[in-house]
């Protein structure tokens, strides 16, 4: 009946992760802000200069991660790693890093960073709070 067809799979996030870091820009920078936006869904790093213009960015779903495996601390790792090697090859050796949400990947993409031999020099969580919020709705009539 023929032959059967072999589906090869990819490696998953090991290859994805080499294609983010071939996008480096080629400008050398000593100190930086590093950018965690933690959600309950994705997890976002992006790297910029102290002026505040963005070099580099990474998420875990554009390294390859989909669907609730990108709102897991090890895939915020991930992406951790994949920043810091590109602020190594960027020679940075300093950055202040601002944390934004409430997502389960802020601490260890924070940790996976600095395991990259980039001291971090300030860590403030700006996680935005709401004083009042929105107007409640109407109570309900049964």
């Amino acid at each position: 009946m023929g032959k059967k067809r072999i589906i090869k799979k990819s490696g998953g996030a090991d290859t994805s992760a080499s294609k983010a870091l071939s996008r480096i820009p080629k400008k050398k920078v000593d100190a930086g802000v590093l950018n965690v936006l933690a959600t309950f869904n994705n997890t976002i790093l992006t790297l910029a200069d102290t002026q505040g213009n963005a070099l580099i960015s990474a998420s875990s779903g554009a390294i390859g991660f989909k669907g609730s495996r990108k709102s897991t601390p090890f895939a915020a790792a991930k992406v951790g790693e994949v920043i810091g090697d590109k602020a190594n090859q960027m020679s940075m050796k300093e950055a202040m890093v601002i944390v934004r949400g409430v997502g389960a990947g802020r601490e260890s993409a924070l940790r996976a960073f600095a395991g990259k031999g980039i001291t971090i020099t300030r860590i403030s969580d700006r996680t935005p709070v709401p004083h009042n919020g929105p107007r409640p709705p109407k109570a309900r009539r049964v």
